[in-house]
């Protein structure tokens, strides 16, 4: 491609909407232009960028022998309905009628579309295990878009679906695509780990997510020191060494704590350490006919509720919201002094858990439930509660599970694999025939990538103050070819030489011939993040052209002879 007739308009200036890093640059690069808030246009470098991306990604998937389809964007709501997302998924789907007001949806994601591909194709045990995948424009209404590529309202994602008889076949295809994945985000040239993942709206037993390691990351990732475990702090667990308190259980005391309603000022008032209190947090799940469950959450007050354990300890179908002023009159509890105390009325209306940690403490200050008012020296016979588990955040610092330490780093999810298990194969009724002729219901794993994540992610880790420092393997072009000045006949000549021995040897070149000034293109190449710079300048007479990498390990002269040879080893290395 030659620059003069490049659809490139590059810019100086930060864009004012710009959070991130890849945001800037890829507006400034000419790379992508915003339509309306979450929406993009890609341009020509941007595009570029993304079919590398995906043939990468084809490449890989192709290697295990998953096979690409293509499937509608446009969804019947009949099939969500079927599943139980149509109301479950949330406001993030977006939905739409058509001229007859059939409800129809925009899709984010693809399990109902290929289970009822699926079951209306496939019959026999003798099909399986498959792997279909298909690489697609996802949409989610999100509620406040931003981060360029990262978070939009209209994206482009890779998303597969394995189909298996049994948990075995699933656990060796979810390892399959697992090692897949790490060798795409490798040859993509990333910093990346797998860590345990919530399932979240998707559902199933087991998840990793594939997070790209970048100070300007959406989520916390915790890991240890020790060993290669990482989890989205979401999912993550740490060891607390809980102590039995020994001492004598005392009758508990009606204390007034006016306008005291945090564990800091309750314990500072109180004179104790807050691991000697308890809080409890009142949440609520909205059901499909707009009633809602209420939800009670305790754990020890020096402690953290982590809010998706608490979702998945009672099996709530959607993210769970804080009650309102409204919901807490309504059954008669009374904010900032609250505790599940067992005399206390409508505890029926709610269901409790308790954190483990609650189990090992004695003597603890709690909400009486009473305004202006707490309990010294409750115990746990005073309390009501239907559940205890592990509901607590994770921290760094904490004791990790192989006896390491737990460090914390920022991620960017570019991957996202699950076991999902008979999830939607049994709301969708989709079985084939086992080798004894029976009907069998099938078991489902999913796999997606974020294509456009990926093309952000990648300058998130890799910039400088002067643009984008682009990996060999997904840069818009590998080698910048520079004639410095147009009216230099020797080094024009010797320019478009180069650069149809490029051509020649498929090697994938723009040739910036603009009759601008030196140093308006080297900043435009620089911005744009090309990795190799082939310059043709006034050594041009003597036989020599300048070489410069964008990364700047290497710049110095070679022979015009030895340029496409010199161009091929780059790549390679």
């Amino acid at each position: 491609m030659r620059f003069s007739k490049s659809f490139i308009k590059t810019y100086k200036e930060v864009p004012k909407e710009a959070e991130t890093i890849s945001h800037q640059l890829m507006l400034r690069a000419s790379m992508i232009r915003q339509l309306t808030r979450g929406v993009y246009t890609y341009l020509p470098l941007g595009l570029k960028v993304l079919k590398k991306i995906e043939n990468i990604v084809r490449e890989e998937l192709n290697r295990i022998d998953a096979q690409e389809i293509l499937m509608p964007v446009l969804q019947p709501a009949d099939l969500w309905q079927e599943s139980g997302r149509w109301f479950s998924y949330g406001a993030e789907l977006m939905r739409l009628h058509d001229r007859n007001n059939r409800d129809f949806v925009l899709g984010p994601t693809h399990e109902e579309v290929i289970v009822d591909l699926f079951r209306n194709t496939v019959t026999s045990y003798k099909d399986l295990p498959l792997n279909i995948y298909q690489i697609q424009t996802k949409f989610r209404d999100e509620r406040r878009p931003r981060f360029g590529l990262m978070r939009g309202r209209e994206f482009i994602m890779k998303d597969a679906y394995s189909f298996h008889l049994t948990q075995e076949c699933l656990d060796k295809e979810y390892n399959n695509v697992k090692e897949a994945y790490c060798r795409i985000f490798e040859r993509c040239g990333l910093d990346f780990r797998a860590v345990d993942a919530d399932t979240g709206s998707i559902g199933g037993s087991e998840s990793h997510e594939f997070m790209v390691l970048a100070s300007s990351g959406e989520d916390d990732i915790l890991y240890s020191d020790k060993s290669d475990y990482a989890a989205n702090v979401e999912k993550a667990v740490s060891v607390l060494d809980f102590v039995m308190d020994e001492s004598t259980e005392l009758e508990k005391e009606l204390v007034a704590t006016p306008d005291m309603k945090t564990i800091e000022e309750v314990s500072s008032f109180l004179n104790v350490d807050p691991s000697k209190t308890i809080k409890s947090v009142l949440l609520k799940e909205e059901q499909e006919d707009k009633s809602f469950v209420y939800y009670v959450a305790v754990i020890r007050g020096d402690l953290e509720i982590n809010d998706v354990k608490v979702k998945n300890i009672f099996g709530a179908k959607i993210d769970l919201e804080m009650m309102t002023d409204k919901d807490l009159e309504e059954l008669g509890f009374v904010g900032g002094y609250f505790s599940p105390l067992k005399d206390i009325p409508n505890l029926g209306k709610v269901k409790v858990v308790i954190d483990e940690s609650v189990k090992y403490m004695k003597n603890f200050v709690g909400g009486a439930n009473v305004e202006g008012h707490h309990y010294k020296n409750m115990n746990l016979s005073d309390i009501h509660f239907d559940l205890s588990g592990d509901i607590r955040k994770a921290q760094k610092g904490d004791k990790a599970l192989d006896g390491g330490t737990l460090d914390i780093a920022r991620g960017i999810e570019v991957g996202h694999i699950f076991k999902l298990g008979k999830k939607y194969s049994t709301a969708m009724n989709t079985k084939v025939l086992n080798d004894k002729g029976v009907a069998e219901t099938v078991i489902m794993g999913c796999y997606g990538i974020g294509i456009s994540r990926v093309a952000a992610a990648a300058i998130e880790q890799n910039f400088d103050d002067f643009g984008i420092i682009w990996p060999k393997s997904i840069a818009p072009y590998l080698v910048d070819l520079i004639l410095l000045n147009t009216k230099d006949e020797v080094a024009r000549e010797v320019s478009e030489k180069i650069y149809a021995d490029m051509l020649a040897n498929n090697i994938d070149v723009i040739y910036d011939d603009r009759n601008e000034k030196a140093g308006f293109k080297f900043k435009d190449a620089d911005l744009i993040g090309i990795p190799l710079k082939i310059i043709v300048g006034k050594g041009a007479a003597e036989g020599l052209v300048e070489v410069k990498h964008r990364d700047g390990s290497y710049s110095g002269e070679i022979k015009i002879e030895d340029v496409i040879s010199y161009i091929k080893e780059f790549e390679k290395n």
